[in-house]
């Protein structure tokens, strides 16, 4: 009896053995954010499309049929290469001064894209400093840094850009800053709000009690474990910035002529919208398509990096 008991405990180590085994390897934080990420196909495709936008914008002086700038009096309002009268020299048609529309939406991806970056950048950064200052320090400090902070939000964010380029000046620079500023409170609340959760978890107690510093407690133990939120609202404050760069450069405060920027490209096509439908369309379509890519990866990333969302 004793042998048969031994055998069988032998035989069912085996089998856990063998279970063990063949059990997957746990993945490694990479592949487990993209294992969540992948998984929403919405986020997927508008990742596809921002990296082919950004492919777009770095090599547009090579893979950019026309020089954006360069105008063919012979060649007025074309329109698009396969209706009638199109040609295919110049495949999205051309604007009033005979400019290649496709050249100038290939230029225009990369001065959205980098104004988007700066003012993302400069006010992510911005942001995250006062947002630890007031969540670390509470009292008077984090009640004078939310005031300000309450009364930026209380005015409409593209009314507070206009009357900032409107002081400085229209400008690609001013714009960027504009936009930043703007950007602004939405990273100091959401900087503070993580902080403030942070600071009574007992990992902050115990580096305290070991005599850590403020900075260090601040930017070592505190801003690690805020930044998921911060990367999700970047992204979507990237969409938010190219729709405000868009919106100034519509109204004559952004990129000025001849520069080729999305926003300008439709309030100098406007007055053409019913006979030359292309000028306007491209240029919307480019900035509506955009703008849902980088909200469809915020969503996607929102997924991947919010534990809770996991279980």
């Amino acid at each position: 009896m004793m042998n048969q008991t031994q055998t069988s405990d032998s035989a069912s180590t085996k089998e856990q053995d063998a279970v063990y085994d063949n059990a997957p390897a746990p993945m490694t934080p990479f592949q487990e954010f993209w294992h969540y990420f992948s998984a929403n196909k919405g986020a997927l495709a508008g990742f596809i499309f921002i990296v082919f936008i950004c492919f777009m914008a770095l090599f547009a002086d090579w893979i950019a049929p026309h020089t954006p700038s360069i105008q063919n009096r012979s060649a007025l309002l074309l329109p698009p290469a396969w209706l009638e009268g199109g040609n295919w020299q110049y495949i999205l048609g051309t604007d009033d001064v005979g400019r290649d529309i496709l050249s100038r939406l290939m230029h225009g991806a990369r001065l959205s894209l980098s104004v988007g970056l700066v003012a993302v950048s400069a006010s992510l950064v911005v942001g995250i400093f006062l947002g630890l200052i007031a969540g670390y320090n509470r009292g008077i400090v984090d009640t004078a840094i939310m005031r300000i902070v309450d009364i930026m939000l209380a005015m409409p964010s593209l009314l507070l850009a206009i009357a900032i380029v409107a002081v400085l000046g229209p400008s690609i620079v001013n714009a960027a800053l504009a936009i930043s500023v703007v950007s602004l409170p939405h990273y100091v609340r959401l900087t503070r709000a993580a902080t403030l959760a942070e600071m009574s978890k007992d990992y902050v107690t115990s580096s305290r009690v070991l005599g850590a510093s403020p900075l260090r407690l601040m930017f070592v133990c505190v801003l690690p474990n805020c930044l998921a939120p911060l990367i999700v609202q970047a992204t979507l404050g990237f969409s938010s910035a190219i729709l405000d760069m868009a919106a100034l450069g519509f109204l004559g405060l952004g990129a000025q002529p001849p520069i080729p920027e999305w926003g300008s490209m439709l309030a100098d096509a406007l007055q053409f919208v019913q006979r030359a439908w292309w000028v306007v369309t491209f240029p919307g379509l480019m900035i509506l398509i955009t703008v849902l890519a980088f909200n469809l990866m915020g969503d996607g990333l929102r997924d991947a990096l919010d534990p809770k969302l996991k279980q």
